[in-house]
């Protein structure tokens, strides 16, 4: 019997890698197959039940949990104490929080959404000039890049921009081209601010985080979640943790996005004009702990089409070898280090062998 069920498996798995290999090379993503008028999720796209969000019944929301909501707007006014106080609570107990009067105009990120939206909302033809699955591409149009044939896909396509900071205007598609150049320089700065009230909150002088350059460098994620029309059976993007050290997310207002806190699965519904910051694996692992990284997803929608933008802050390219490990201040004999010092490129290897399985990456990594 084992070996017939292995038999099956094996079949299964080449079916799967099949249908995949067929998906990606229509280069149409998911926006293709609803233009092409879905009415059933296809296979790669289900995702096993226990994984997939409960009743609204029993989701948390109906508890009155709600993500922290820091204002900004009294930090040179003699409350920066008092923020990074509730920075200090928000990392340590949700590992995120939503910033407001937090500096970039709110007209930019008006403007970036609806640019970003009109990318994915093109004639296929013109997507298709940007579609690649080849990692090296500093920009480029995809679906699915965490690829496993293992796990069920996610029901999303996006526009990623490596080191978006150094890219020239011309390597960026015409139509976002300007608001993403423009919202690079801001959400550089607003990481700036927020490494600094990150570095006091741990006790540490301000520029304790910039020093250690853990945040040199930031990609964009142009996140798009089509209209699904079986959204109870897939996901937008499954359960994880982002394998970085800080995530800004900047979300439209369709909602879908939920972190687990307390064993609960919270909804984050948008509050416009503020953004997200959500802590990395690489924030909890440096503050052996004193900070959270949390699993967190997106729900599919019937509907309605989702976008999104995550700047992923990580070291300079040239350091992903070098090795971070619990930072020397946060560690003591009464408080040794949790978590063995590793490079961002070992780590994210891992973490995408891993596959979005719903678990941390972190605990292979501990002491």
């Amino acid at each position: 019997m084992t070996e017939i069920t292995a038999i099956v498996h094996n079949c299964l798995e080449d079916e799967r890698v099949k249908e995949y290999k067929e998906f990606f090379e229509t280069k149409a993503g998911v926006k293709g197959l609803v233009d092409a008028g879905v009415v059933k999720v296809p296979r790669i796209f289900i995702h096993p039940p226990e994984n997939l969000p409960k009743p609204s019944s029993e989701d948390s929301c109906c508890i009155g949990l709600q993500v922290p909501i820091i204002d900004f707007h009294g930090l040179e006014n003699g409350q920066r104490g008092e923020i990074i106080d509730k920075i200090r609570q928000a990392a340590e107990t949700w590992g995120f929080f939503q910033v407001v009067n937090h500096g970039i105009p709110g007209s930019l990120m008006d403007d970036l959404l609806n640019d970003v939206r009109q990318f994915h909302e093109q004639p296929l033809e013109v997507r298709k000039e940007w579609y690649s699955h080849d990692e090296t591409k500093k920009v480029r149009y995809y679906s699915n890049g965490f690829y496993n044939p293992s796990m069920a896909a996610q029901w999303k396509d996006g526009l990623f921009c490596i080191g978006a900071q150094q890219l020239e205007e011309e390597q960026i598609p015409e139509v976002c081209r300007k608001s993403i150049s423009e919202y690079v320089k801001h959400v550089i700065q607003l990481k700036e601010t927020i490494s600094e009230l990150l570095s006091e909150a741990l006790g540490l002088s301000s520029d304790c985080f910039a020093r250690a350059g853990y945040m040199k460098s930031v990609s964009l994620a142009c996140n798009y979640y089509p209209t699904c029309p079986e959204p109870e059976l897939t996901l937008g993007i499954a359960s994880h943790s982002d394998p970085d050290f800080l995530t800004l997310l900047l979300q439209d207002d369709i909602g879908g996005l939920q972190i687990l806190h307390q064993n609960k699965w919270v909804d984050v519904p948008p509050v416009h004009g503020a953004v997200i910051a959500n802590l990395g694996d690489f924030m909890q692992l440096i503050t052996n702990d004193k900070f959270k990284s949390v699993a967190h997803r997106v729900v599919a929608k019937r509907g309605s089409s989702r976008v999104s933008v995550s700047s992923f802050f990580q070291p300079a390219f040239s350091d992903k070898l070098k090795p971070y490990g619990p930072m020397k201040e946060l560690v003591s004999e009464d408080n040794p280090p949790l978590y063995r010092a590793i490079g961002v490129a070992e780590y994210v290897a891992y973490f995408r062998l891993k596959g979005l399985d719903g678990s941390s990456a972190l605990p292979h990594f501990r002491l």
